[in-house]
């Protein structure tokens, strides 16, 4: 047995390394002790990476601990090791994780240790953290890593593992990224703060348990959150199968396309599209105006400013409202080629399983207002109506594949929660929401533009936008825009009330916003005219993630592929794929307080852009399968319309 003590909280902890049959021996009676207390044991893995389901993956150590003790488990290639995780992991009946969908999906593929079984008596102690302040340290809040809460609630001096092994890996000649699958899986620096995770962890959640209860977080919000997190832990460990074929050639061009408009922007003066300094210098020089700056002086020129300058609206479509910037949309079109390839193409091309699926890894509990994030690839980020990039994404052999939305979801759930007698009347009647508006400000006569304005002035009361930024999304003058902004509170004059009454109750309660499921979200106090996209965003987000859970209740979850904003991917079987997409809108469709929350589903065909592709021809064109089987491609055509 190796032994390494550490001071944690002014007490003495240790950490044990069994190492022979009476070392494990040991450690299962400290297990049935622990099982027969019913205690909540601290657990944790160590790994060879990120990539859970690479064909070189490795498990590496699995730990165990409580306020006082932790075992390390060397189960690197020892089969007597794996057992012993294996049977501790099934037998104790409590256990905390801190990001626990990461090692379940870790334990359930490399130690068999099914995430059906394990995960329900599983606690996510960065849930809890979440739960009471969504922010991250930098931002003001309590931090969301398991060391900075640490450092805040158990010990000032609580280690940073991560920082001290960088330093050892440098040691090794190893960066960050590589480290942990090359570091001597009996360096004492690795092992002594393999176990510490799970020691701090036991130490930490009781803490966070008592501060949620306190701030009066109901318990059936955690439990909400657990059900959310294991149906999207799902999700991941199925992944989709890609097109590795048309992604090495996507990647290829991504490149030359990056090239081509980088080269067009050198034209202006500007040797790298990155640099921010030389891009706004040059459109000064082609006598452009930029009056926004950044926290540093600078003159801004991110993606909504230069979409302005090159005359397209948030979908990169032309707006027609003014001369196109060639540099700006130069600048644009390089730098967002050169995402696309690092983001979505090499992903895609390179981390994907023996099975050619890539696991896209899904946070059901990210944003501040608990909104959900995708990371490699960032699915959630692609541009709603380009197939480019999901073309690569194909459903399983024999499957279509098939989507589910909800119909303007964020505007219903703003009529709901303010109560918005005018706006509701119209979703209950059918009507176009946005054309609704337009006819109540700008008469029957109303013009396409008008609807345009008014959707945007809609969807900035969810997201956010003011005057300036609509104005830039729409091409509008200014004084145009505030004077729509001004007609849509006189015409729901609902929303400025509820606007107003949550800023006003935000104020008297420590700027915190509450949600109908009792949510708590925290405010700058120079922003607390957010509260209403925060509370209309976050409720929308639990809208989507209670029909996740309705699906799992109803066996549905086995033919979804990704949460996607207000969307539901997935492919089944040909022959039910489309009463599976009628089933999973039928899941998601509900009443909120008494306003309808719709759902659109669509089946498409051989690839997720098949659902973009909006006609057969470009389909023909542009996927191979429906090259060969031309008449599927016009027979999934005509299901969209």
């Amino acid at each position: 047995m190796k032994y390494f003590p550490y001071t944690v909280a002014g007490e003495e902890t240790m950490t044990r390394v069994p190492e022979t049959a009476a070392d494990l021996d040991e450690f299962r009676m400290w297990v049935e002790q622990k099982a027969s207390a019913g205690e909540m044991i601290g657990s944790d893995t160590e790994t060879s990476g990120l990539q859970t389901f690479s064909p070189t993956y490795r498990l590496r150590t699995v730990q165990f601990g409580d306020a006082r003790n932790a075992w390390v488990l060397q189960t690197e290639a020892r089969p007597e090791m794996q057992e012993a995780a294996r049977w501790a992991l099934l037998t104790l009946p409590l256990l905390v994780f801190h990001n626990a969908p990461f090692d379940l999906l870790v334990l359930d593929r490399h130690l068999r240790v099914p995430l059906a079984t394990l995960a329900p008596k599983v606690t996510d102690s960065k849930i809890i953290a979440h739960l009471f302040d969504p922010r991250p340290k930098h931002e003001g809040g309590y931090g969301l890593a398991l060391k900075e809460l640490c450092a805040r609630d158990v010990d000032p001096s609580a280690p940073d593992t991560q920082g001290d092994l960088t330093a050892v890996f440098r040691s090794i000649g190893e960066t960050k990224a590589t480290g942990w699958a090359k570091i001597d899986i009996n360096h004492p620096t690795y092992l002594q703060y393999a176990g510490l995770d799970a020691i701090l962890v036991s130490r930490l959640l009781p803490i966070l348990r008592k501060r949620l209860a306190d701030a009066g977080v109901p318990q059936r919000l955690v439990d909400f959150e657990h059900r959310v997190m294991l149906v999207c832990a799902k999700m991941e460990r199925r992944g989709m199968l890609v097109d590795q074929g048309y992604v090495r050639t996507l990647v290829d061009r991504l490149q030359e396309e990056a090239t081509l408009h980088a080269d067009r922007a050198k034209e202006y003066g500007v040797t790298s599209v990155n640099a921010p300094k030389q891009v706004s210098e040059a459109l000064v020089g082609m006598g452009e105006t930029l009056t926004e700056t950044t926290d540093s002086g600078a003159l801004k020129v991110d993606k909504s400013i230069l979409l302005d300058l090159a005359d397209l609206d948030q979908n990169w479509q032309p707006r027609g409202t003014r001369k196109p910037n060639l540099l700006a949309d130069a600048v644009l079109r390089s730098k967002r080629a050169g995402k696309w390839r690092t983001s979505y193409g090499i992903p895609m091309r390179d981390d994907l399983d023996s099975d050619g699926r890539v696991h896209a890894k899904i946070n059901s509990l990210q944003a501040r207002t608990a909104r959900m994030s995708v990371a490699g690839p960032p699915f959630q980020q692609l541009p709603s109506g380009d197939w480019t990039i999901r073309r690569a994404i194909l459903p399983d052999v024999g499957h279509r594949i098939f989507s589910v939305d909800y119909s303007a979801v964020e505007m219903r759930v703003l009529a709901a929660l303010a109560d918005e007698s005018v706006m509701k009347r119209a979703i209950a009647e059918g009507r176009d929401l946005h054309g609704f508006t337009a006819e109540l400000i700008y008469g029957p006569d109303y013009t396409s533009f008008h609807r345009k304005l008014c959707k945007g002035v809609g969807f900035g009361k969810v997201y956010g936008g003011g005057a300036l930024t609509l104005s830039r999304q729409t091409g509008a003058p200014l004084p145009d825009v505030k004077k729509a902004i001004g007609a849509y509170d006189r015409t729901y004059r609902g929303i400025k009330r509820y606007s107003s009454k949550l800023q006003r109750e935000a104020r008297a309660d420590g700027y915190i916003v509450w949600t109908p499921v009792g949510r708590r979200l925290p405010l700058d106090r120079d922003r607390v005219y957010a509260a209403t996209n925060y509370a209309v965003q976050s409720t929308a987000r639990d809208v989507l993630c209670q029909a996740l859970i309705d699906m799992d209740d109803r066996g549905l979850t086995e033919y979804l592929l990704l949460p996607i904003h207000d969307e539901a991917l997935g492919c089944a079987p040909d022959d039910i794929a489309d009463d599976v997409a009628r089933e999973v809108g039928e899941a998601m469709a509900m009443d909120f307080f008494g306003v309808p929350l719709e759902t659109a589903p669509e089946v498409g065909g051989r690839s997720w852009g098949s659902l973009y592709m909006k006609k057969a021809e470009t389909m023909i064109e542009h996927d191979p399968w429906y090259a060969a089987h031309p008449d599927e491609a016009r027979a999934a055509e005509e299901r969209r319309k």
